[in-house]
């Protein structure tokens, strides 16, 4: 939903360039060909087939078809013939494709493994209402959803026509994966890369939205011949490295709150977007090694020495060094 609010472009945060969005692409690639167990139209991983049509099983695409319904965003009427653990394999005359479960409308991406085969067994033999979301004819790759369908022919068109750059639109959140968050904008999807969910760090994306959420997000990007929107959550609140190194200066102790532990030492953060690490060589004061899982954990105050701050790279660091 289109909100047609304006938003001010925060400074330090330029339109994503071609590079970003091949990035993307290839993360997403890799997520669906997990999902789905395809890659350029043959079944891979396992593929749990059940009852077709005769004359469905792999029939040939018919690619104009296929084209003409992506282009006008209309619907069709196509038999589940298969599952695996990623979601649905659907088929019709000169058609067939794969449903990932995120739009599914009743199914949830989140539903324990041991329960997602028997519910997607369920649905093999039934007739779903789908519309196309991808169509690649030189890759032999052909994406429906369930959850678009619900939206009215051309309202993709419409969307991708009306949304600006710099808006702020309203969306339920349909999936959660680790590079990303996908909104349903209510009949197009758009996705807030791991790296536009906060200022701070994000150890994943499921630590700040959950499926069935309703959210506002910025519009940073459309790119409307490949109906992909890029959006944002962080660029919604002010940016803290806008003036850090007003605020803060290398050699100033600090109260800090740590927010995750990792192997090499552990992030804390002094103010809502703004982390910094606090590598393994600092955390001893007399200099020995120590393992960071043995002496801090998650939500533990700590006063922080600033070693460095760079707010153009957003790098902060930290020690435990000599902070009394």
């Amino acid at each position: 939903m289109v909100t047609n609010q304006p938003y001010q472009h925060a400074e330090g945060t330029p339109p994503l360039d071609d590079s970003w969005w091949a990035t993307l692409l290839a993360e997403e690639e890799r997520y669906l060909v997990q999902r789905s167990g395809q890659r350029n139209g043959e079944n891979a991983g396992d593929i749990r087939e059940g009852h077709t049509p005769p004359g469905f099983k792999n029939s040939p695409v018919d690619w104009e078809q296929v084209e003409q319904l992506f282009e006008r965003d209309e619907t069709i009427a196509l038999m589940v013939s298969g599952y695996n653990r990623g979601g649905l394999l659907v088929e019709g005359q000169g058609v067939h494709g794969f449903v990932p479960i995120s739009h599914l409308v009743q199914v949830s991406c989140e539903i324990p493994e041991d329960e997602r085969e028997f519910i997607l067994a369920d649905y093999v033999g039934r007739s779903l209402y789908l519309k196309v979301i991808e169509c690649e004819h030189a890759r032999g790759r052909i994406v429906f959803s369930e959850r678009a369908a619900l939206a009215s022919a051309g309202r993709r068109i419409q969307l991708l026509n009306e949304l600006q750059s710099g808006e702020c639109v309203r969306g339920v959140v349909t999936n959660v994966t680790d590079f990303g968050i996908f909104i349903d904008l209510g009949g197009v999807e758009g996705l807030v890369h791991v790296s536009e969910i906060s200022w701070g760090r994000v150890r994943h994306p499921s630590d700040a939205v959950a499926v069935g959420q309703e959210v506002t997000a910025y519009v940073i990007q459309i790119d409307r011949e490949r109906a992909r929107i890029a959006l944002s959550l962080k660029r919604l609140c002010h940016n803290p490295w806008e003036k850090a190194g007003e605020r803060y200066y290398p050699g100033q102790v600090v109260n800090a709150v740590v927010t995750s532990v990792v192997p090499f030492g552990a992030f804390a953060r002094l103010e809502e977007g703004l982390d910094g690490l606090i590598h393994v060589t600092e955390m001893s004061r007399h200099g020995e090694l120590v393992h960071p899982p043995d002496i801090m954990e998650e939500g533990q105050q700590v006063r922080v020495r600033i070693l460095n701050i760079d707010a153009a790279r957003q790098r902060l660091g930290l020690s435990l060094k000599l902070t009394r």
